[in-house]
Protein backbone atom coordinates (compact mmCIF):
# COMPACT_ATOMS: atom_id res chain seq x y z
CA UNK A 1 0.00 0.00 0.00
CA UNK A 2 2.63 2.23 1.12
CA UNK A 3 4.97 1.35 -1.88
CA UNK A 4 1.88 2.15 -4.63
CA UNK A 5 1.40 5.06 -3.03
CA UNK A 6 5.05 6.47 -3.17
CA UNK A 7 5.07 4.98 -6.45
CA UNK A 8 1.79 6.50 -7.93
CA UNK A 9 3.33 10.37 -5.87
CA UNK A 10 6.12 10.12 -8.78
CA UNK A 11 3.91 9.11 -11.25
CA UNK A 12 1.87 12.28 -10.64
CA UNK A 13 4.67 14.59 -10.42
CA UNK A 14 6.26 13.18 -13.39
CA UNK A 15 3.08 14.48 -14.63
CA UNK A 16 3.18 17.68 -13.44
CA UNK A 17 6.37 19.14 -13.18
CA UNK A 18 7.41 20.08 -16.65
CA UNK A 19 9.57 22.86 -15.95
CA UNK A 20 11.34 24.16 -13.13
CA UNK A 21 13.49 21.06 -10.85
CA UNK A 22 11.61 19.23 -8.00
CA UNK A 23 13.65 16.60 -6.46
CA UNK A 24 11.75 14.72 -3.90
CA UNK A 25 13.70 12.09 -1.05
CA UNK A 26 11.40 9.34 -0.11
CA UNK A 27 11.44 8.37 3.37
CA UNK A 28 13.25 5.28 2.48
CA UNK A 29 16.11 7.24 0.57
CA UNK A 30 15.01 6.80 -2.44
CA UNK A 31 15.59 10.26 -4.46
CA UNK A 32 13.48 10.86 -7.10
CA UNK A 33 13.52 14.12 -9.66
CA UNK A 34 11.10 15.84 -11.85
CA UNK A 35 11.31 18.48 -14.61
CA UNK A 36 14.15 20.33 -15.88
CA UNK A 37 15.50 23.86 -14.67
CA UNK A 38 13.87 26.29 -16.76
CA UNK A 39 14.54 29.92 -16.66
CA UNK A 40 11.80 31.74 -13.91
CA UNK A 41 10.89 28.24 -12.50
CA UNK A 42 12.62 27.36 -8.95
CA UNK A 43 14.23 24.89 -8.33
CA UNK A 44 13.07 22.78 -5.16
CA UNK A 45 13.77 19.75 -2.65
CA UNK A 46 11.87 18.01 -0.21
CA UNK A 47 12.04 15.29 1.80
CA UNK A 48 9.05 12.96 3.40
CA UNK A 49 9.83 12.19 6.60
CA UNK A 50 7.57 9.20 6.72
CA UNK A 51 5.81 6.31 4.49
CA UNK A 52 2.58 8.21 5.22
CA UNK A 53 3.41 11.68 3.60
CA UNK A 54 2.66 10.57 0.04
CA UNK A 55 -0.31 9.00 0.75
CA UNK A 56 -2.10 11.93 2.92
CA UNK A 57 -0.97 13.62 -0.32
CA UNK A 58 -2.47 12.00 -2.91
CA UNK A 59 -5.85 11.74 -0.70
CA UNK A 60 -6.71 15.12 -0.56
CA UNK A 61 -3.58 17.60 -2.05
CA UNK A 62 -4.37 20.53 -0.51
CA UNK A 63 -4.85 19.30 2.89
CA UNK A 64 -2.79 16.68 2.76
CA UNK A 65 0.01 19.10 1.67
CA UNK A 66 -0.61 21.51 4.53
CA UNK A 67 -0.57 19.61 7.38
CA UNK A 68 2.16 16.96 6.36
CA UNK A 69 4.29 20.74 6.32
CA UNK A 70 2.61 22.02 9.54
CA UNK A 71 3.44 19.36 11.31
CA UNK A 72 7.09 18.79 9.99
CA UNK A 73 6.52 15.77 7.80
CA UNK A 74 6.83 17.35 4.45
CA UNK A 75 10.46 19.13 5.05
CA UNK A 76 11.73 21.48 2.01
CA UNK A 77 15.46 21.32 2.23
CA UNK A 78 15.99 23.50 -0.38
CA UNK A 79 13.89 26.08 -1.62
CA UNK A 80 10.87 27.34 0.63
CA UNK A 81 6.73 26.77 0.49
CA UNK A 82 6.50 29.60 -1.73
CA UNK A 83 8.60 28.53 -4.42
CA UNK A 84 7.07 24.93 -3.59
CA UNK A 85 3.34 25.78 -4.38
CA UNK A 86 5.08 27.78 -7.28
CA UNK A 87 6.46 25.48 -9.14
CA UNK A 88 3.29 22.95 -8.73
CA UNK A 89 1.10 25.88 -10.10
CA UNK A 90 2.87 27.31 -12.66
CA UNK A 91 3.66 23.56 -14.32
CA UNK A 92 -0.27 23.69 -14.30
CA UNK A 93 -1.69 26.78 -15.48
CA UNK A 94 -5.38 27.78 -15.61
CA UNK A 95 -5.57 29.26 -19.04
CA UNK A 96 -4.12 25.98 -20.24
CA UNK A 97 -7.25 24.22 -18.75
CA UNK A 98 -4.73 22.06 -16.37
CA UNK A 99 -5.98 20.81 -13.44
CA UNK A 100 -4.21 19.37 -10.30
CA UNK A 101 -4.39 15.92 -8.67
CA UNK A 102 -8.20 16.27 -7.55
CA UNK A 103 -8.75 14.72 -4.17
CA UNK A 104 -10.01 11.42 -3.56
CA UNK A 105 -13.79 11.13 -4.16
CA UNK A 106 -14.67 10.77 -1.18
CA UNK A 107 -12.35 13.07 0.56
CA UNK A 108 -14.19 15.54 -2.36
CA UNK A 109 -17.66 14.24 -1.14
CA UNK A 110 -16.68 15.40 2.96
CA UNK A 111 -15.48 18.61 1.69
CA UNK A 112 -18.48 19.58 -0.44
CA UNK A 113 -21.08 18.42 2.75
CA UNK A 114 -19.01 20.32 5.07
CA UNK A 115 -18.95 23.76 2.48
CA UNK A 116 -22.40 23.34 2.21
CA UNK A 117 -23.32 23.96 5.22
CA UNK A 118 -21.06 26.15 6.60
CA UNK A 119 -21.63 28.28 3.66
CA UNK A 120 -25.45 29.09 4.82
CA UNK A 121 -23.46 31.92 7.34
CA UNK A 122 -26.92 33.31 9.72
CA UNK A 123 -25.38 35.78 11.77
CA UNK A 124 -23.91 33.85 14.54
CA UNK A 125 -21.60 31.58 12.71
CA UNK A 126 -20.66 34.88 10.21
CA UNK A 127 -19.19 35.88 14.11
CA UNK A 128 -17.62 32.84 14.72
CA UNK A 129 -16.24 32.62 11.23
CA UNK A 130 -15.23 35.97 11.77
CA UNK A 131 -13.42 35.62 14.62
CA UNK A 132 -11.68 32.55 13.72
CA UNK A 133 -9.44 34.56 11.56
CA UNK A 134 -9.15 38.28 12.40
CA UNK A 135 -9.47 37.70 16.40
CA UNK A 136 -6.66 35.95 16.41
CA UNK A 137 -4.60 39.17 17.36
CA UNK A 138 -4.33 42.30 16.10
CA UNK A 139 -0.02 41.89 16.68
CA UNK A 140 0.62 38.87 13.31
CA UNK A 141 -1.42 41.70 11.17
CA UNK A 142 0.70 44.91 11.94
CA UNK A 143 3.70 42.59 11.31
CA UNK A 144 2.60 41.58 8.37
CA UNK A 145 0.46 44.39 6.54
CA UNK A 146 1.60 47.96 5.89
CA UNK A 147 1.80 50.24 8.80
CA UNK A 148 -0.05 53.34 6.83
CA UNK A 149 -3.26 51.85 6.11
CA UNK A 150 -3.80 48.02 7.63
CA UNK A 151 -5.31 46.97 4.79
CA UNK A 152 -5.81 43.33 4.17
CA UNK A 153 -7.28 43.51 0.93
CA UNK A 154 -5.55 43.63 -2.54
CA UNK A 155 -3.20 46.27 -3.19
CA UNK A 156 -3.16 48.73 -6.25
CA UNK A 157 -0.24 48.70 -8.47
CA UNK A 158 0.35 51.12 -11.18
CA UNK A 159 4.00 51.43 -10.75
CA UNK A 160 6.65 48.72 -10.71
CA UNK A 161 8.84 50.27 -7.95
CA UNK A 162 5.61 51.01 -5.27
CA UNK A 163 6.14 50.25 -1.60
CA UNK A 164 3.12 47.68 0.05
CA UNK A 165 2.09 51.07 1.83
CA UNK A 166 1.96 53.07 -1.57
CA UNK A 167 0.43 50.18 -3.76
CA UNK A 168 -2.62 50.15 -0.58
CA UNK A 169 -2.48 53.72 -0.70
CA UNK A 170 -3.09 53.73 -4.38
CA UNK A 171 -5.82 51.20 -4.17
CA UNK A 172 -7.78 53.21 -1.64
CA UNK A 173 -7.56 55.96 -4.42
CA UNK A 174 -8.63 54.27 -6.91
CA UNK A 175 -11.79 53.03 -4.78
CA UNK A 176 -12.58 56.61 -3.84
CA UNK A 177 -12.64 57.73 -7.37
CA UNK A 178 -15.14 55.49 -8.20
CA UNK A 179 -17.57 56.48 -5.65
CA UNK A 180 -18.09 60.05 -6.83
CA UNK A 181 -17.65 61.43 -3.52
CA UNK A 182 -18.89 64.75 -2.40
CA UNK A 183 -18.35 66.78 0.61
CA UNK A 184 -21.36 66.52 3.14
CA UNK A 185 -22.44 62.80 1.95
CA UNK A 186 -22.69 59.59 4.23
CA UNK A 187 -20.75 56.39 3.60
CA UNK A 188 -20.81 53.49 4.88
CA UNK A 189 -18.31 50.99 4.84
CA UNK A 190 -19.14 47.13 5.31
CA UNK A 191 -16.35 44.80 6.56
CA UNK A 192 -14.26 48.01 7.72
CA UNK A 193 -11.22 45.99 8.90
CA UNK A 194 -8.79 48.00 10.98
CA UNK A 195 -10.82 51.76 9.55
CA UNK A 196 -8.24 52.44 7.13
CA UNK A 197 -10.49 52.53 4.42
CA UNK A 198 -13.01 55.06 6.67
CA UNK A 199 -9.70 56.94 7.63
CA UNK A 200 -8.44 57.55 4.50
CA UNK A 201 -12.10 58.71 3.30
CA UNK A 202 -12.20 61.02 6.47
CA UNK A 203 -8.92 62.51 5.79
CA UNK A 204 -9.62 63.60 2.64
CA UNK A 205 -13.37 64.31 2.30
CA UNK A 206 -15.57 66.47 4.54
CA UNK A 207 -17.69 63.14 5.04
CA UNK A 208 -19.65 61.08 7.78
CA UNK A 209 -18.33 57.41 7.78
CA UNK A 210 -19.74 54.52 10.01
CA UNK A 211 -17.51 51.32 9.62
CA UNK A 212 -19.37 47.91 10.63
CA UNK A 213 -17.26 44.72 11.37
CA UNK A 214 -18.05 41.54 13.30
CA UNK A 215 -14.53 41.12 14.65
CA UNK A 216 -14.02 42.79 18.36
CA UNK A 217 -10.13 42.72 17.66
CA UNK A 218 -10.65 44.92 14.62
CA UNK A 219 -13.13 47.75 15.80
CA UNK A 220 -11.15 48.35 19.12
CA UNK A 221 -7.54 49.20 16.93
CA UNK A 222 -9.99 50.97 14.39
CA UNK A 223 -11.16 53.37 16.87
CA UNK A 224 -7.67 53.38 18.12
CA UNK A 225 -6.27 54.52 14.61
CA UNK A 226 -9.55 57.08 13.63
CA UNK A 227 -8.84 58.89 17.48
CA UNK A 228 -5.10 58.92 15.99
CA UNK A 229 -5.47 60.16 12.66
CA UNK A 230 -7.70 62.95 14.35
CA UNK A 231 -11.07 62.14 12.14
CA UNK A 232 -12.74 60.06 14.95
CA UNK A 233 -15.31 63.27 14.81
CA UNK A 234 -16.52 62.17 11.50
CA UNK A 235 -15.92 58.03 11.90
CA UNK A 236 -17.82 55.82 13.44
CA UNK A 237 -17.73 51.99 14.24
CA UNK A 238 -19.95 49.44 15.15
CA UNK A 239 -20.05 46.29 15.82
CA UNK A 240 -22.91 45.01 13.79
CA UNK A 241 -24.07 42.32 11.06
CA UNK A 242 -24.63 44.22 7.59
CA UNK A 243 -28.64 42.45 8.09
CA UNK A 244 -28.88 44.02 11.47
CA UNK A 245 -27.59 47.17 9.99
CA UNK A 246 -30.35 47.35 7.00
CA UNK A 247 -33.11 46.15 9.52
CA UNK A 248 -32.30 49.40 11.46
CA UNK A 249 -33.90 51.24 8.11
CA UNK A 250 -30.37 53.31 7.62
CA UNK A 251 -29.55 54.87 4.97
CA UNK A 252 -26.38 55.99 3.01
CA UNK A 253 -25.33 58.15 0.06
CA UNK A 254 -22.39 55.46 -0.65
CA UNK A 255 -21.24 51.94 0.37
CA UNK A 256 -17.93 50.13 0.07
CA UNK A 257 -16.81 47.17 0.84
CA UNK A 258 -13.57 45.47 1.02
CA UNK A 259 -12.63 41.88 1.35
CA UNK A 260 -15.74 41.34 3.03
CA UNK A 261 -18.19 39.61 0.55
CA UNK A 262 -15.85 36.21 0.52
CA UNK A 263 -17.55 35.89 4.06
CA UNK A 264 -20.66 36.44 2.80
CA UNK A 265 -21.66 32.79 2.17
CA UNK A 266 -22.68 31.75 -1.44
CA UNK A 267 -26.74 31.17 -0.13
CA UNK A 268 -26.66 34.50 1.10
CA UNK A 269 -25.72 36.87 -1.53
CA UNK A 270 -29.32 37.26 -2.46
CA UNK A 271 -29.53 38.57 0.86
CA UNK A 272 -26.39 40.83 0.75
CA UNK A 273 -26.98 42.60 -2.59
CA UNK A 274 -30.98 43.53 -1.06
CA UNK A 275 -29.73 44.43 2.28
CA UNK A 276 -26.99 46.94 0.41
CA UNK A 277 -29.85 47.91 -1.64
CA UNK A 278 -31.89 48.56 1.33
CA UNK A 279 -28.91 50.83 2.62
CA UNK A 280 -28.25 52.73 -0.53
CA UNK A 281 -29.98 56.00 -0.94
CA UNK A 282 -32.14 56.15 -4.26
CA UNK A 283 -29.01 57.83 -6.11
CA UNK A 284 -26.62 56.31 -4.51
CA UNK A 285 -23.46 54.57 -5.40
CA UNK A 286 -21.49 51.56 -4.06
CA UNK A 287 -18.45 50.16 -4.85
CA UNK A 288 -17.65 46.27 -4.02
CA UNK A 289 -14.46 44.69 -3.99
CA UNK A 290 -13.96 41.20 -3.92
CA UNK A 291 -11.52 37.97 -4.61
CA UNK A 292 -13.40 36.49 -7.59
CA UNK A 293 -12.88 33.62 -9.68
CA UNK A 294 -12.28 33.84 -13.26
CA UNK A 295 -14.27 30.63 -14.11
CA UNK A 296 -17.67 29.44 -13.48
CA UNK A 297 -18.92 28.68 -9.62
CA UNK A 298 -16.97 26.31 -7.81
CA UNK A 299 -16.33 25.00 -3.85
CA UNK A 300 -14.05 26.28 -1.08
CA UNK A 301 -10.94 23.60 -0.52
CA UNK A 302 -10.64 21.62 2.33
CA UNK A 303 -7.32 23.85 3.86
CA UNK A 304 -9.00 26.86 3.53
CA UNK A 305 -12.55 25.86 5.42
CA UNK A 306 -10.81 24.47 8.13
CA UNK A 307 -7.67 26.13 8.86
CA UNK A 308 -8.58 29.79 7.37
CA UNK A 309 -11.48 31.29 6.28
CA UNK A 310 -14.48 28.45 7.47
CA UNK A 311 -17.65 29.34 5.92
CA UNK A 312 -15.69 31.55 3.14
CA UNK A 313 -16.47 31.25 -0.90
CA UNK A 314 -14.69 33.21 -4.08
CA UNK A 315 -17.35 33.84 -6.02
CA UNK A 316 -17.73 34.12 -9.84
CA UNK A 317 -18.19 37.20 -11.21
CA UNK A 318 -21.54 35.30 -13.16
CA UNK A 319 -23.02 34.18 -9.52
CA UNK A 320 -22.33 37.96 -8.00
CA UNK A 321 -23.99 39.85 -10.90
CA UNK A 322 -26.84 37.36 -10.86
CA UNK A 323 -27.67 38.05 -7.19
CA UNK A 324 -27.13 41.81 -7.61
CA UNK A 325 -29.70 41.91 -10.53
CA UNK A 326 -32.30 39.94 -8.70
CA UNK A 327 -32.71 43.43 -6.59
CA UNK A 328 -31.96 45.77 -9.69
CA UNK A 329 -29.13 47.08 -8.47
CA UNK A 330 -27.14 48.37 -11.56
CA UNK A 331 -23.55 46.93 -12.09
CA UNK A 332 -22.31 50.81 -13.41
CA UNK A 333 -18.45 49.58 -13.90
CA UNK A 334 -16.66 46.39 -13.60
CA UNK A 335 -12.90 45.86 -13.88
CA UNK A 336 -10.93 42.74 -12.94
CA UNK A 337 -7.34 42.95 -11.16
CA UNK A 338 -5.34 40.10 -12.72
CA UNK A 339 -1.89 40.28 -11.27
CA UNK A 340 -2.33 42.79 -8.27
CA UNK A 341 -3.38 40.63 -5.12
CA UNK A 342 -0.64 37.96 -6.36
CA UNK A 343 2.24 41.12 -5.42
CA UNK A 344 0.51 41.95 -2.53
CA UNK A 345 0.46 38.33 -1.22
CA UNK A 346 4.59 38.30 -2.23
CA UNK A 347 4.77 41.51 0.21
CA UNK A 348 2.76 40.23 2.95
CA UNK A 349 5.09 36.96 2.54
CA UNK A 350 7.75 38.77 2.63
CA UNK A 351 7.19 40.60 5.74
CA UNK A 352 6.38 37.62 7.81
CA UNK A 353 9.55 36.35 6.99
CA UNK A 354 11.19 39.31 8.11
CA UNK A 355 9.08 38.87 11.49
CA UNK A 356 9.52 34.67 11.80
CA UNK A 357 10.78 34.60 14.86
CA UNK A 358 7.89 37.22 16.72
CA UNK A 359 5.55 35.35 14.89
CA UNK A 360 6.85 32.01 16.32
CA UNK A 361 6.98 32.67 19.86
CA UNK A 362 3.50 34.72 19.58
CA UNK A 363 1.68 31.25 18.41
CA UNK A 364 4.18 28.74 17.43
CA UNK A 365 6.56 27.32 14.70
CA UNK A 366 3.13 24.93 13.29
CA UNK A 367 1.08 28.19 13.13
CA UNK A 368 4.11 29.54 11.42
CA UNK A 369 4.17 27.31 8.51
CA UNK A 370 0.64 27.01 8.57
CA UNK A 371 0.35 30.67 7.62
CA UNK A 372 3.01 30.48 5.29
CA UNK A 373 1.22 27.55 3.43
CA UNK A 374 -1.78 30.18 3.26
CA UNK A 375 0.04 33.11 1.60
CA UNK A 376 1.90 31.15 -1.04
CA UNK A 377 -0.94 28.51 -1.63
CA UNK A 378 -3.10 31.84 -2.39
CA UNK A 379 -0.01 33.55 -4.21
CA UNK A 380 -0.49 30.75 -7.05
CA UNK A 381 -4.16 30.90 -7.30
CA UNK A 382 -3.50 34.83 -8.42
CA UNK A 383 -0.32 33.66 -10.55
CA UNK A 384 -1.26 30.63 -12.01
CA UNK A 385 -4.91 29.31 -11.06
CA UNK A 386 -8.72 31.20 -11.68
CA UNK A 387 -8.56 33.55 -8.92
CA UNK A 388 -8.40 37.30 -9.32
CA UNK A 389 -10.20 40.56 -8.14
CA UNK A 390 -12.75 42.36 -9.10
CA UNK A 391 -14.11 46.13 -8.05
CA UNK A 392 -17.52 46.15 -9.55
CA UNK A 393 -19.28 49.57 -9.29
CA UNK A 394 -23.33 49.57 -8.44
CA UNK A 395 -26.03 52.09 -8.23
CA UNK A 396 -29.86 51.73 -8.22
CA UNK A 397 -30.35 55.00 -10.30
CA UNK A 398 -29.05 54.98 -14.10
CA UNK A 399 -28.47 58.82 -14.07
CA UNK A 400 -26.71 58.86 -10.87
CA UNK A 401 -23.57 58.67 -12.53
CA UNK A 402 -21.94 60.92 -15.34
CA UNK A 403 -22.11 59.67 -18.90
CA UNK A 404 -18.53 58.44 -18.99
CA UNK A 405 -15.72 57.30 -16.73
CA UNK A 406 -13.45 60.33 -16.77
CA UNK A 407 -14.26 61.31 -13.46
CA UNK A 408 -12.60 58.48 -12.36
CA UNK A 409 -9.28 59.36 -13.69
CA UNK A 410 -9.88 63.15 -12.74
CA UNK A 411 -10.51 62.00 -9.19
CA UNK A 412 -8.00 59.54 -8.77
CA UNK A 413 -5.40 62.05 -10.39
CA UNK A 414 -6.24 64.73 -7.74
CA UNK A 415 -5.95 62.06 -4.57
CA UNK A 416 -2.71 60.88 -5.83
CA UNK A 417 -1.49 64.92 -6.08
CA UNK A 418 -2.74 65.35 -2.69
CA UNK A 419 -0.53 62.43 -1.04
CA UNK A 420 2.58 63.60 -3.22
CA UNK A 421 2.56 59.85 -4.65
Amino acid sequence: MTMNAASLFDKIMGRTVRSGRLTVVHADGRRAEFGEPAPGYPNVAVRLSDDRVARDILLDPSLGAAETFMDGRLVIETGDVMQLIELIRRNAPWEAGARLHPPSPLRRLKNRIGFTAESINQSRSSKRNVAHHYDIGNDLYRMMLDAEHMQYSCAYWPREDMTLGEAQEAKLAHIAAKLLLEDGQSVLDIGCGWGGMAIYLARHFDLRVKGITLSEEQIALARQRAEEAGVADRVEFELIDYRDLAARGDRFDRIVSVGMFEHVGRPQFETFFRASAGLLAGDGVMLLHTIGRMGGPGTTDAFTRKYIFPGGYIPALSETVTASEKVRLIAADIEMLRLHYARTLRAWYANCEVNRAEIEAMFDPRFYRMWTFYLAGATAAFESGSMCNYQIQFTRNRHALPLTRDYMGEAEANLSHQTGK
